[in-house]
């Protein structure tokens, strides 16, 4: 991290509290450098491009993918560190790896296997990103996983938004009731910036959203009224462009400025501070958090609910369901490494949970594409 100046409350690499496994290592990348890297190169991270955002990928090539979208909250992310001088290789880190857990088809895939594993503890993204990050990843002779450092793992399993909010619980071994490094929160408001602009494009793309019924929405209508000041005579989608541009650079500016003023008022000097003051610091304003509120309750309501992406979270929990049960009763139909450990020994929780783990790692494309394989093989062309 040599390249600029860290502030004294950014996580450094040398106070990392290390990985689980000792490594012999082979070049002088810090600490966090390394876990993107090793992020940036693993199997859940390249199938993100085929995962849904809110629109799945057959719907056109204009909407947000996982991975698009997960590469926005990067970019979001890393604007952030900057300017609080964080420590932008370990929020790098977990702005590319907090979404590595989430199923096919989003929060409708998720639902699904929540209640398929009921009974076995339920299914939670963040946990699922852990599990990738320290169990099903094969990249290593000498460990499971990628043998992230604590400080990148913390960050995947205490990550949460507005629409996600686990309980403190399932961080296990990463001090539950404690706030996580500066880092990781500048993450969660990061996600938050990413997708509620990325969804504004998205919906107005769609046509599901109504470009000009958005100005019941003040912060959208004050922000388009600026940009149509500066652009009188701009098209349509410069306009819709700009305006989404302009509110990323609202919320920036506006957590940057809240999270300066908590830093001074809370006297936090030190990484150690963070964890005593145990607050968060980095998160929008209050008056932002109510205009926030505001835009977010108007997606739910009109994008989100909206009766075409409803049919396709029903068609997507159906498709999941499906394969589910059909791997639990046979279990040769997985992948011979899941295979083997749904039939090894440990009862029917092990099973469960190799079928889990198989289908929370597809693709849209390859969910669908095993649907049709084993449900639709037999109907005539």
């Amino acid at each position: 991290m040599g390249y600029y100046e860290l502030a004294p409350y950014a996580m450094r690499d040398e106070l990392s509290k290390g990985r689980r496994h000792n490594e012999s290592l082979r070049d002088m990348r810090g600490a966090f450098e390394r876990d993107r890297d090793r992020v940036i190169h693993s199997a859940a991270f390249r199938r993100l491009e085929y995962k849904t955002q809110v629109f799945v990928f057959h719907e056109g090539d204009y909407y947000r993918t996982r991975l698009t979208h997960t590469l926005e909250v990067a970019q979001i992310a890393r604007a952030l560190a900057k300017q609080l001088k964080l420590n932008i290789d370990l929020a790098e880190t977990i702005a590319l790896a907090h979404d590595l857990g989430h199923t096919a088809f989003g929060h409708a895939g998720e639902e699904a296997l929540n209640e398929l594993m009921k009974d076995f503890g339920g299914f939670e993204h963040n946990r699922q990103g852990l599990r990738v990050v320290e169990i099903l990843e094969e990249r290593y002779a000498e460990f499971p996983g990628l043998n992230l450092t604590w400080e990148s793992r913390e960050g995947i399993i205490k990550h949460h938004t507005c629409y996600d909010r686990p309980s403190p619980s399932v961080s296990g071994e990463f001090s539950p009731n404690t706030v996580p490094t500066l880092e990781a929160q500048l993450i969660n408001v990061a996600d938050e910036i990413a997708y509620h602009n990325h969804d504004l494009d998205d919906g107005i793309e769609s046509k599901l959203l109504s470009f000009d019924a958005l100005d019941d929405v003040i912060i959208w209508r004050t922000t388009k009224e600026k940009v149509l000041k500066k652009n009188p005579n701009a098209q349509l989608k410069i306009i819709k462009s700009r305006v989404v541009s302009a509110l990323i650079g609202w919320f920036i500016s506006d957590v940057v400025e809240t999270a300066r003023k908590r830093i001074a008022d809370w006297g936090i000097e030190t990484p150690t501070d963070v964890r005593k003051v145990n607050r968060v610091v980095i998160s929008f304003s209050d008056e932002l958090s109510k205009l926030r509120d505001e835009l977010e309750n108007y997606l739910l309501n009109n994008l989100y609910r909206h009766p075409q992406l409803d049919k396709m979270r029903q068609k997507a929990k159906r498709c999941i369901r499906s394969l589910f049960k059909a791997y639990l009763e046979n279990p040769s139909f997985l992948p011979d490494k899941f295979s083997r450990r749904a039939t090894a020994s440990g009862g029917t929780k092990n099973r469960y949970q190799a079928v889990c783990d198989h289908i929370a790692g597809m693709t849209d494309r390859y969910a669908l594409n095993e649907y049709k394989k084993l449900f639709k093989s037999y109907k005539s062309s």
